[in-house]
């Protein structure tokens, strides 16, 4: 199956925007690091949501996005094992 030049170009497009934003991460704490992610996952899942229960997957991605990042910031612990 080829996909055209469009698609291709629109796909690697996308995946370098999830991807690139990851170095950014070096210089942050745990905790920012934790709420960064937080907020990610919380703003997917949201949005996914949103979307199967026919409401507004911005509202949820919104929704979600602060509860995740709330959520990472809050468990980071200075308790527990490190490596």
């Amino acid at each position: 199956m080829q996909f055209p030049a469009t698609k291709l170009l629109s796909r690697l497009a996308i995946a370098s925007a999830l991807i690139i934003p990851l170095a950014a991460c070096e210089g942050m704490s745990r905790g920012q690091q934790r709420a960064l992610s937080g907020g990610a996952i919380g703003a997917a899942g949201g949005a996914a949501v949103g979307a199967l229960t026919g409401g507004s997957a911005v509202t949820g991605a919104l929704i979600g996005g602060a509860g995740g990042a709330a959520v990472g910031a809050l468990t980071t612990g200075s308790g527990g094992r490190r490596r």
